[in-house]
């Protein structure tokens, strides 16, 4: 088995080839001399070489020496960085995270824990990967980001879920739609309308897909849009009867320029969570931030 080089024994080999002095090196290093000798002994016997040419207590290197001394001097300064780096992490607020997480959390969610989570860690580096949920998840397998606030379709072995809310798709639609001034869906309409709906390949969209193939319908038309805001956009205009989720439109709602219908007697609802790797131990950072999703989506007075 290969013997790693002892990282006392480097230091003081390199202190001894710059000074050639064994007293002055075991001045440098707080030691004896007799201490010193015996490291320069131990380190010469685990590489197997003469490391020192020896006249009294000077010391000159030798070929061998020479040849060390190059990689001593890059490991120990290769130490010396990585305490350095581990020291400015360690210090309190400095932790970086990464978070993945769609458009709609970034707008809606985000800001309000993130302004919370500067607080309690003002000098934090926080890194944002916008994205889908199937895409913010991919991201977190990859480990490219630590957490991800996301739809999940289906808990698998590797993640850790820690749920935050569950919400409902309903239709919206303009003022002046049918809808809206009957207060209500007829079934035999559904087939007769352009719906705009959230893009193909995500979770929202197939789960919109099987509810109505459960109901036996297809819907006819659709305009699929890549952000949830566009969507109640277009609806706003009278464009199409959006799918959406009413918090996202709570404000247009509340002030009339879009009425919320349920899809029919049976509710589509949404689980949100944040996901980890399962088993890896979360920083202080992480941990606080996930209380905070947590806690704000607790208190949100759209749940």
């Amino acid at each position: 088995m290969t013997h790693v080089l002892d990282s006392r024994q480097l230091r003081a080999f390199v202190s001894l080839a710059r000074t050639g002095s064994f007293t002055a090196t075991a001045r440098q290093l707080g030691l004896s001399q007799s201490a010193v000798s015996h490291a320069m002994k131990t380190l010469e016997g685990d590489v197997g070489c003469v490391l020192f040419a020896r006249l009294g207590k000077k010391a000159a290197l030798t070929e061998a020496g020479e040849q060390l001394l190059v990689r001593a001097e890059s490991i120990l300064a290769e130490m010396a960085n990585a305490r350095e780096e581990l020291t400015r992490l360690g210090q309190w607020g400095t932790e970086r995270i990464r978070i993945g997480a769609s458009s709609t959390a970034c707008e809606f969610l985000l800001p309000t824990v993130l302004r919370e989570f500067k607080e309690s860690f003002p000098r934090a580096r926080i890194v944002l990967e916008p994205g889908d949920s199937a895409e913010s998840l991919a991201a977190l397998r990859q480990r490219r980001v630590d957490l991800a606030i996301a739809l999940v379709p289906q808990r698998e072995d590797w993640m850790e879920v820690t749920p935050l809310f569950e919400d409902e798709l309903q239709f919206v639609v303009h003022p002046a739609h049918p809808w809206a001034v009957s207060g209500h869906v007829q079934r035999e309409e559904l087939t007769r309308e352009t719906y705009i709906v959230y893009k193909k390949q995500t979770h929202t969209f197939r789960m919109i897909e099987a509810y109505f193939a459960a109901e036996n319908l297809v819907l006819p038309s659709s305009i699929e849009l890549g952000a949830m805001n566009a969507i109640k956009e277009m609806a706003k205009l009278g464009i199409g009867v959006g799918i959406i989720s009413p918090w996202i439109a709570e404000a247009e709602i509340e002030s009339g320029s879009l009425v919320a219908l349920p899809l029919g007697r049976r509710k589509l609802r949404r689980q949100w969570a944040v996901v980890t790797w399962d088993g890896r131990r979360r920083s202080f950072a992480e941990e606080t931030f996930i209380g905070l999703c947590r806690s704000v989506t607790a208190d949100a007075p759209w749940r």
